[in-house]
């Protein structure tokens, strides 16, 4: 597959090279989640490699990418594309949806997380860098107009596992604090989950984002441990779900477990499950059923007093 280094990124998005910042569009803004004392510090190092469809590996300084809308409505989202932790699928996810969130007043946030399996010290990396995330939107809250209150999540796949597993074990300390930034919570406020990750117990435990976290032979108590179903109290936020029946990557079954899980922990939630849509269909095809799914997430987050209708 052809690569190009962030520098040429055909999207409207920042990036970074040897540790310099590079911004490809005045609109967009970088900001490195860790000035220093990065945790599991490490992994790999030089310039960040881009496929020609936006997809983003060799990530050594994870950071957000603001998409920031003229007239703020106070929302704030963090939204993480999946990947399998193994990639970032900017491209057709985050990107295109961060851009929509813009259009409509909100307050976006791209996610750029370390991947596991890029030789950190640790696989707790894209967890750290989440819950920092979540953290440090918080403490821009009067800089970026946001509400502190109406800070949600919006994830993709497996970044659908990784938004689940910082709402639900916001409580987890994935990292030492650093600064005054990490005197603030980490829960969201709602969350939307979309053709989500959420399992790793068997049978649903046969997903590229299970091998990148958990290795080839985990425990079932370590399937558990990330397995965000398992993680659901009633202290979870509000839950968005959208997923396709016939997903062949994810299964279907994953926002059925979170479903339910919510609803025994009387969490307030609503699920939409597509008949055809397959994965990885981001904002989804137009005029397709899956592509229904934001205005969904919109009526919903305005329902809940999360989103200014």
């Amino acid at each position: 597959m052809k690569h190009i280094i962030v520098l040429a990124l055909i999207f409207l998005m920042a990036g970074h090279s040897h540790g310099q910042n590079l911004t490809l569009s005045k609109n967009l803004e970088p900001i490195d989640l860790w000035k220093s004392n990065m945790p599991d510090q490490g992994g790999l190092r030089g310039s960040e490699i881009i496929s020609d469809k936006g997809s983003v590996t060799h990530v050594s300084i994870p950071r957000l990418i603001v998409h920031r809308p003229e007239h703020p409505n106070g929302t704030a989202i963090l939204v993480i594309s999946g990947g399998g932790y193994a990639h970032i699928e900017m491209g057709k996810e985050s990107t295109p949806a961060a851009d929509w969130l813009k259009s409509q007043g909100v307050t976006a946030f791209e996610l750029i997380y370390r991947l596991p399996q890029e030789a950190w010290p640790s696989t707790d990396v894209p967890f750290e860098d989440a819950q920092r995330a979540v953290r440090l939107i918080r403490s821009m809250a009067v800089n970026y107009g946001i509400d502190p209150h109406k800070t949600g999540v919006l994830g993709f796949s497996a970044g659908g596992h990784l938004a689940g597993i910082t709402a639900t074990l916001s409580d987890k300390r994935f990292y030492r604090p650093v600064d005054s930034v990490d005197s603030l919570s980490s829960r969201p406020d709602f969350m939307g989950l979309i053709y989500p990750v959420i399992s790793m117990l068997p049978p649903n435990n046969k997903t590229h984002s299970s091998k990148s976290i958990l290795g080839l032979h985990p425990t079932v108590p370590q399937e558990a441990a990330f397995s965000v179903e398992q993680q659901v109290t009633a202290g979870t936020p509000p839950t968005f779900l959208a997923q396709a029946t016939d997903d062949p990557v994810s299964p279907v079954a994953n926002s059925y477990l979170m479903e339910a899980a919510l609803q025994k922990a009387g969490v307030p939630a609503e699920m939409h499950i597509f008949k055809i849509g397959g994965h990885g269909w981001g904002m989804g095809k137009p005029g397709s059923e899956a592509a229904q799914w934001p205005d969904l997430f919109r009526s919903w987050t305005q329902h809940n007093g999360f989103w200014k209708k």
